[in-house]
């Protein structure tokens, strides 16, 4: 029996056992056996040779992925977004590679990707699925787009995510394990804990460790423990946007939100848009630059003063060091200190060290040794 048959075989034992407490335990066992095999499948099919691939360079302050089934409108999306030119069409697989755009916004570029129109079964490689959904791992936010006809399609998305390891709108788990060589498994938790034990015991043995400290910062479940032993899980952030609303009556769209709140998506907190007529596309740009929690650091460049043209562009929560870094150059080397000016300072021209963090709109004056 191959490793696929291995795969069905205990994902069909999942779907038919009640889960219930005295069935926890074996269930737990199934989980931590189903992911070994689909990770020694997904390390199979990349040594395969098989495809090849859509590896896209990733370019600008940010990437995000538009990840919808075909015919959505993501290309018609990413052209009126972007510089990007993508083939577009009304059938199904109109996009017949990734295709990059560039979206400069509040002074920031950011790569936009839309990936091949995605079908049911993409992770377990139909469709050239898990060739296109490994890009979407490399993003730094997605962006579902769903026709506000088929919002169902976002359970379907959902599901192809999970099953390659994507974790969306996740924090990492509390779990920390720390392999030994003697005194078998020891469990600590800052938490009060469902499972039991021996249920964690079996999963940690399943994954390979028969010594270790495991600790656990969070109540975890049966996949969340999985999770937290595994190191091929991609933790990203999305938003949702809704396209085509221009073909709608006004009144249809009271189902429409109804629909998302039955998937627990806000409907103000969904972006409704119509990429053909250019409409909701401002608010979209706007919450994409939320999500990714980006600033904008204005330097002050000795001889030409303050650029307001083109700002580093950095993560929220960033030091004046890692702007440094981002700078490049032998600007690490010859630093002496910096002056800030903005929402992150006391007062204009703060003298700080590498360990100041920066907000929105600081501007960043850079001394540096001769």
């Amino acid at each position: 029996m191959g490793l696929e048959e291995d795969i069905q075989e205990i994902e069909d034992e999942i779907a038919n056992t009640p889960y219930n407490k005295s069935t926890e335990a074996h269930i737990g066992r199934l989980k931590s056996k189903l992911a070994e095999k689909k990770e020694k499948f997904e390390k199979q099919q990349s040594g395969s040779g098989g495809g090849g691939g859509y590896s896209v360079e990733k370019h600008g302050d940010a990437t995000i992925a538009l990840v919808g089934f075909p015919s959505v409108g993501k290309s018609s999306l990413l052209n009126s977004m972007t510089n990007a030119e993508s083939e577009t069409g009304s059938y199904e697989f109109t996009t017949l590679d990734v295709n990059p755009g560039m979206l400069s916004h509040r002074g920031a570029n950011i790569q936009m990707l839309d990936v091949p129109g995605l079908i049911e079964g993409a992770a377990t490689g139909r469709g050239d699925g898990k060739q296109v959904l490994a890009v979407v791992r490399n993003a730094d936010l997605i962006v579902y787009v769903l026709s506000v006809f088929e919002i169902e399609q976002y359970d379907r998305l959902q599901e192809e995510l999970y099953d390659i390891n994507i974790r969306v709108d996740q924090e990492p788990p509390g779990v920390t394990v720390r392999p030994k060589i003697k005194d078998g498994i020891k469990i600590t938790s800052s938490t009060e804990q469902d499972l039991d034990e021996e249920t964690i015991s079996d999963v940690l043995r399943d994954q390979g460790y028969v010594n270790a400290d495991l600790n656990l910062q969070e109540n975890v479940s049966i996949d969340r423990l999985i999770d937290g032993l595994m190191d091929n899980r991609e933790y990203i952030p999305s938003i949702t946007c809704v396209n085509k609303v221009d073909l709608i009556e006004p009144d249809y769209k009271e189902t429409v939100d109804e629909q998302l709140r039955e998937r627990d998506l806000d409907p103000e907190e969904v972006t409704f848009i119509s990429a053909e007529i250019e409409k909701g596309l401002e608010a979209l740009k706007d919450r994409i630059w939320n999500n990714l929690d980006l600033i904008r650091v204005y330097m002050d460049k000795p001889g030409r003063g303050v650029d307001w043209e083109e700002p580093l562009v950095i993560e929220r929560g960033s030091t004046v060091g890692e702007a440094i870094a981002k700078l490049g150059g032998e600007m690490e080397e010859r630093f002496r200190f910096a002056r800030v000016s903005g929402p992150s300072a006391t007062h204009d021209e703060q003298q700080v060290g590498e360990e100041h963090v920066l907000e929105d709109e600081d501007v960043l004056k850079l001394i540096l040794r001769r």
